[in-house]
């Protein structure tokens, strides 16, 4: 471990020049990539924490950077990574860029006592990144808009998001598949070079066009989805149990999202299990826009992008019919759906952090907003993510309690 902790070492200089120098062009690629289906989230995150590009980034040139440990840095703070992920980190971004007092009912919630789940039930009149940031040590700003230091999220893919903050590019690498399998690693290379904290869960749907519902297919064997994406079948009627004379048209996320890595890892047993598609899409965004396009389409993407053009459908496995429905007695949503995938934020490990973990305050700062009831209800679960249980809190929350102030 101490080995691979010092050939990152080398990397620190990096990241300190790209946090002053490269600031614009992350904020760029959020706001330009504002398509998630979060509530009208999608840029602001990046566009608040552009606004403020240039003042931190000079401050940081003279001062503190942004792989600095010390929690007195305010340098711009940035994420990059899946289009799975993106929903929540980038609508965590346009709260914590907003830093709304909790009298605001569209950020905080309708609480008339101003009560803000965190690490406790702890009543505040505080302004939200300032809430969560000076439990790490910052200095609240009082201001709205003018948070302790700004973040961008930037919309990419698992693996480019994994290599970003590997290379010391980014912050915080967003992936919806393990880092493991998205790099190639083994687990103690992992463990010896980044933190893993999981924010929540999705419930990977296999969905169909609208066409494909109207003709009666509402749900699949695990065997029947296998057959169509390792190209046994090209016709729906080619079935069991299906009449419906259309073509197939299987569309798959690309290679190195991780989408597409949890799915074989999930679906056919391997991350590397051959397939058969018509087309393979960068983005969840991108997936959900040909499903709703054309007909007899099949796709897997995340919960989030679900639509009415874009339906989940039940997967029988094993004789277990899991179905696209909270109330049902085995969902998508069950912890034990064969799909269901953790969701990650990668944070590198460096040997300039006192406190010897792999997270800076800025880092945990931001991550502890997630980790709450507050957190799992409007980041998570109100984009049709499955927040995760106490014990896994507890767990991601440990991981950040050396840096709390």
């Amino acid at each position: 471990m101490t080995d691979d902790r010092n050939r990152l070492s080398d990397r620190v200089s990096r990241r300190k020049f790209i946090a002053t120098t490269g600031a614009v062009g992350a904020a760029g690629l959020a706001g330009c990539s504002g398509q998630s289906d979060s509530g009208g989230d999608g840029g602001s995150g990046g566009d608040s924490g552009g606004a403020d590009t240039e003042s931190s980034g000079g401050e940081s040139m003279e001062g503190e950077t942004a792989s600095s440990s010390s929690s007195s840095s305010t340098s711009l703070l940035t994420a990059e990574g899946s289009s799975t992920v993106y929903p929540i980190s980038n609508k965590g971004s346009s709260y914590w860029n907003s830093n709304a007092p909790p009298s605001d009912g569209e950020y905080w919630g309708s609480n008339s006592e101003s009560t803000v789940p965190g690490w406790d039930e702890i009543q505040t009149d505080m302004l939200i990144a300032d809430y969560y940031a000076q439990q790490f040590g910052f200095e609240p700003t009082e201001q709205r808009s003018s948070p302790p230091f700004p973040t961008t999220v930037g919309l990419s893919h698992s693996g480019t998001g994994c290599e970003a903050v590997v290379d010391g590019l980014v912050d915080i690498g967003n992936s919806s598949g393990p880092i493991t399998a998205e790099l190639d690693w083994s687990e103690e290379k992992r463990d010896s070079t980044v933190v893993d904290h999981v924010v929540g869960r999705d419930g990977q749907p296999v969905v169909v066009s609208s066409d494909v519902i109207e003709a009666g297919v509402s749900q699949l064997t695990g065997e029947q989805v296998r057959q169509i994406y390792q190209g046994e079948v090209s016709n729906w009627s080619e079935l069991e149990g299906i009449d419906y004379d259309k073509e197939i048209y299987v569309i798959a996320r690309a290679e190195g999202s991780g989408t597409d890595t949890s799915f074989r890892l999930n679906m056919l047993g391997d991350a590397d299990a051959p397939m058969e598609v018509d087309t393979r899409q960068g983005q969840n965004q991108q997936v959900a826009q040909l499903v709703s396009q054309n007909e007899g389409a099949i796709a897997y993407m995340a919960l989030a992008f679900t639509s009415e053009t874009v339906v989940p459908i039940g997967i029988d496995f094993d004789g277990t019919l899991y179905e696209p429905d909270r109330d049902a007695e085995n969902t998508i949503f069950d912890s034990d759906y064969p799909l269901n995938r953790d969701l990650h934020m990668y944070t590198l490990i460096e040997d300039s952090n006192p406190n010897g973990g792999g997270t800076d305050a800025r880092e945990a700062a931001f991550l502890n907003m997630f980790l709450g009831t507050f957190g799992q209800t409007v980041f998570v679960e109100q984009n049709n993510y499955i927040p995760l249980p106490t014990s896994d809190i507890e767990s991601e929350r440990q991981k950040l309690e050396p840096l709390m102030a």
